[in-house]
C-alpha cells in the first residue's frame, strides 16, 4: 500500500504517405469551425440531450434481441462470481485486498494475515465498507486505492464521484478502521500524495488558478505538517505548466527505511527523479526515459526505456539496473547491472521481499517470472520454474517479508495463486473454469507487417473449428504507450464469446511493450502508422490463413485502442464487418485540448507542431470519415464520468457517422469513468452489450 512508479504515470500514440489504403481526408478536415463542438459540454443540456436519444435509440437494437437476456445471466455470474482470488497488498504481516461481489457492489477494503492467506484459509476481517459509507454520507464513492505512512497504521483514502480520476482523499486508521478526526482532508482534485513521515504529507493537488499543467494535472508539490490548514503547506519543489504532473512515490527498503521520491514527468515518457532530503529535492542521476520500480538493500531498482551511456559504459534499454542511494545523485554514479534482457524478451515489473528481487515478464510473449538476488556484491539470476504458455502478474510483495505471491493464467487456464519463498513456487489455490475450456486450444503466429516485422498473435479456437474461412471472430489489440497485451484468462470472452461459436485472436502490434521498449518506440510520434500495418497484417493473415473472412472478422479496442479502431476503419473499412470502439481517443487535431490529452503529445505528437500534426492530419479518425459502402456498422460506447479520455471524442464521431448516413450504436453510460464500469453489474452489462453486438454483425 504504497505509492510506486510507472512509466505511465495515470495508472490508464509515420513519417512519408500513409499505407495503401490510407483515404484522403474529407471536407470536414478543413473545415474553420467543427460542427459539433458543442458534444464537448459534458454536462451541456444539448449534449446530454443527444446522448439520451442516441442510448433510446441503440439500447433496444441490442437489449431486445431474444439472445439478450441468456448473454445478460452469463456475464452477471462471471462478473458476480466469489469465486475469485483475492488479490492485494503487502503491508505489516497482512494481505490488504479490495473485494467486490453481489453483497458488496461497491466494495470493501479488507484484510488476512500473511499466514492464513497462504494457507489458503484467509481470516479476513472488514477495513472500510465502501457501501455502507457511501450510504451514511449520500455520496456516489468509487475506492480509488490508498497509501499508508511508514508506521503502516495510517492511509490516505482515495474515494472519486462516479469513478472519476479526480478524488477526494481523507486519512484513514486501519487499527480503529474508521477516518482519522482531524486528519488530513484533501478535497477533490487529481492529487498526487506520499508520506514523508507520520506527520507529514507531500501533496501535489490544484492550489488554485495557475497550478494545474495544460494536461489537468498538479505540478506543484509541497509538503503539509499534520494539525495545519492546507492553505499553509510548504513548497518543496515546482515544475512547469507544459509538463505531464509532479507526482511523488515513497519506499521502504529492508531495514525500514523510508525515503521519498518527486516524480516531475516532463512528458509521458520522460521523467526526471529528486530524492526528498531536509536540505530539499536532490535530482537523481538518471535518464528521462527510466523507472524507479523498488528501494531494495539500500538501491534504487530500475528499468531503462533507453539506452543510456554515462561513465563510459552504454546500458541496453529495457535492462534493470540498481543504483546505491548513495550514489544515486553523484554526476556519475555506480551503477549494477541486474538483468539486460535479449530482443525478445521484456520485464514487465520489478517487486522486492526481504530477501531478493521478482521479475515477472515475456520471452517471445510467454510469461516468465525471473528472480535476482544479491550475493558477496553481485546479482545473480534464477527463473522461477513455471509453466511456460501464460502470464504472471504480481499479487503481493513486500520488502518487510521474505515471501511473495503472485498469479498465473492463460487465456484457457483459470488463474493460479501462488507463494514463493526463495525461489520455490508453491500453488496456493486454483480458481474453478467459468467455461470448458477443454473445446478449444490456443494457437501462435505471426504476420509480417509493410516493412518486413514480424508481429505475433495469438488464437483461441474450437479445436474441431474449420479453416473455411468462416468462423466469427473478433480481434483485439491496442497498440500504444508500451502496454502489453498479454494471454490472459477472460471468462467473459470464454462464456460470451468462444461459447457461442467465435473465435478470439489477440494481436501484439508495435505500440506495446511485448519485446521491450524498442516495440513501443517503434510506433511513436510520426512513426505511427506502422501500429496501423502490423494490425492490418494481422488482419490479412487469418484471412489468408482461412480463420476467417471479411464477413465474419469483427476488430475491437479502447481508449488508445478506441483510435485504433478509427484508423482502421478509414484505411480498411473492407476487412471488417464489426468493429467495437470504446471509450476512444478519435479527434487527433483537438485531442491535446481535452482534459489529460496534453499529456499524451509524448505518445502521438503535438497538432501544433506542424510536421507532427501533418501526420495527425492523415490518421485523425474523425476528420477523415467519408461515406462509402463498405463501412460496417459500428458499436460506440464511452462515459458522462470519463474525465481522462473526453467522452466529446465519441459523441463527435458518432453526430459525424450521422451527417454522412452511415448506420452505427451508441452507448454512454453516465458513471463509470475512463473503465465505464461503475460496478459489477454496468460491467456485465457492458460486456453484453458488446457481445451481443458481435453475435448480431458476425454470426447471424
Amino acid at each position: 500500500m504504497r505509492h510506486t512508479i510507472h512509466a505511465c504515470l495515470f495508472a490508464l500514440a509515420l513519417a512519408g504517405c500513409a499505407s495503401p489504403g490510407a483515404e484522403t481526408p474529407s471536407p470536414l478536415n478543413n473545415a474553420a469551425v467543427d460542427p459539433y463542438l458543442w458534444l464537448e459540454e459534458v454536462e451541456g443540456d444539448r449534449a446530454l440531450g443527444w446522448v439520451n436519444q442516441q442510448n433510446a435509440r441503440s439500447l433496444p437494437v441490442l437489449e431486445n434481441d431474444r439472445r439478450y437476456p441468456g448473454l445478460l445471466n452469463a456475464a452477471l455470474e462471471v462478473a458476480q462470481s466469489r469465486d475469485r482470488l483475492p488479490l492485494g497488498q503487502v503491508r505489516g504481516g497482512y494481505l490488504y485486498n479490495f473485494w467486490q461481489d453481489p453483497d458488496h457492489v461497491r466494495g470493501i477494503l479488507r484484510r488476512a494475515p500473511l499466514d492464513s492467506y497462504a494457507a489458503n484459509a484467509p481470516r479476513w476481517e472488514t477495513v472500510l465498507d465502501v457501501d455502507a459509507l457511501a450510504r451514511s454520507e449520500g455520496a456516489n464513492w468509487v475506492y480509488q486505492g490508498s497509501d499508508c505512512d511508514p508506521s503502516g497504521v495510517r492511509c490516505m483514502i482515495s474515494l472519486s464521484n462516479g469513478g472519476l480520476d479526480a478524488s477526494t482523499e481523507r486519512e484513514f486508521d486501519l487499527q480503529t478502521r474508521s477516518f482519522v478526526a482531524g486528519g488530513f482532508v484533501v478535497p477533490e482534485a487529481k492529487s498526487r500524495t506520499g508520506w514523508l513521515d507520520r506527520d507529514t504529507l507531500l501533496i501535489a493537488t490544484n492550489w488554485g488558478e495557475g497550478s494545474l499543467t495544460e494536461s489537468g494535472y498538479p505540478f506543484i508539490l509541497k509538503a503539509w505538517r499534520r494539525g495545519t490548514p492546507l492553505s499553509s503547506a510548504t513548497e518543496i519543489m515546482r515544475g512547469e505548466a507544459s509538463d505531464v504532473s509532479i507526482a511523488v512515490a515513497t519506499f521502504e527498503d529492508e531495514s525500514g527505511d523510508h525515503i521519498a521520491i518527486a516524480v516531475e514527468a516532463e512528458s509521458f515518457f520522460e521523467t526526471i527523479y529528486s530524492l526528498i532530503t531536509l536540505e530539499g529535492p536532490v535530482r537523481i542521476t538518471l535518464p528521462r526515459k527510466s523507472t524507479i520500480h523498488e528501494f531494495f538493500n539500500d538501491r534504487l531498482i530500475v528499468t531503462l526505456e533507453e539506452a543510456w551511456t554515462i561513465g563510459g559504459q552504454t546500458y541496453a534499454s529495457g535492462a534493470v539496473l540498481a543504483l546505491p542511494l548513495s550514489h544515486a545523485t553523484l554526476p556519475e554514479p555506480r551503477i549494477e547491472v541486474v538483468f539486460t534482457p535479449n530482443a525478445r524478451q521484456s520485464i514487465g515489473d520489478v517487486d522486492a521481499t526481504s530477501e531478493g528481487l521478482l521479475a515477472p515478464g515475456f520471452d517471445n510473449v510467454r510469461g516468465r517470472l525471473w528472480r535476482f538476488t544479491l550475493q558477496n556484491g553481485a546479482w545473480r539470476e534464477q527463473q522461477v520454474q513455471l509453466p511456460p504458455t501464460g502470464v504472471i502478474t504480481m499479487a503481493g510483495s513486500s520488502t518487510s517479508e521474505s515471501s511473495a505471491f503472485f498469479t498465473y493464467e492463460d487465456f484457457l487456464t483459470p488463474p493460479t495463486l501462488y507463494a514463493i519463498n526463495g525461489a520455490q513456487a508453491r500453488a496456493v489455490r486454483s480458481l474453478t473454469a467459468q467455461f470448458d475450456a477443454s473445446r478449444y486450444v490456443t494457437e501462435q503466429f505471426e504476420a509480417t507487417s509493410a516493412d518486413g516485422t514480424r508481429v505475433p498473435y495469438f488464437v483461441v479456437r474450437r479445436r474441431d473449428m474449420q479453416m473455411n474461412g468462416q468462423n466469427p471472430t473478433l480481434l483485439y489489440a491496442y497498440g500504444g504507450f508500451q502496454l502489453s497485451q498479454i494471454p490472459s484468462y477472460n471468462a467473459y470472452i470464454g462464456r460470451l464469446w468462444l461459447d457461442q461459436g467465435g473465435t478470439y485472436v489477440l494481436a501484439n502490434i508495435r505500440g506495446g511493450g511485448e519485446f521491450g521498449p524498442a516495440w513501443h518506440d517503434a510506433g511513436l510520434l510520426t512513426n505511427r502508422q506502422r501500429i496501423y500495418d502490423d494490425f492490418y497484417a494481422v488482419e490479412r493473415d487469418l484471412v489468408a490463413r482461412n480463420v476467417t473472412s471479411p464477413r465474419r472478422l469483427g476488430i475491437s479496442g479502447r481508449s488508445n485502442g478506441g483510435l485504433l479502431m478509427g484508423v482502421m476503419l478509414n484505411q480498411h473499412p473492407e476487412m471488417v464487418n464489426a468493429a467495437i470502439i470504446g471509450s476512444p481517443l478519435l479527434d487527433m487535431l483537438r485531442y491535446d485540448q481535452l482534459l489529460a490529452g496534453a499529456s499524451w503529445v509524448g505518445e502521438y505528437g503535438s497538432p501544433s507542431i506542424p510536421e507532427q500534426r501533418a501526420f495527425l492530419e492523415t490518421i485523425t479518425p474523425y476528420q477523415n470519415l467519408r461515406a462509402r459502402d463498405d463501412f460496417p456498422t459500428v458499436f460506440i460506447y464511452t462515459s458522462t464520468k470519463d474525465d481522462r479520455v473526453h467522452p466529446g471524442h465519441a459523441r463527435k464521431y458518432g453526430a459525424r457517422l450521422d451527417e454522412l448516413g452511415i448506420p452505427y450504436l451508441y452507448y454512454e453510460n453516465t458513471d463509470g469513468g475512463h473503465s465505464a464500469n461503475a460496478n459489477l453489474r454496468e460491467a456485465a452489462r457492458r460486456r453484453t452489450l458488446e457481445y451481443m453486438y458481435l453475435t448480431q454483425r458476425l454470426i447471424d
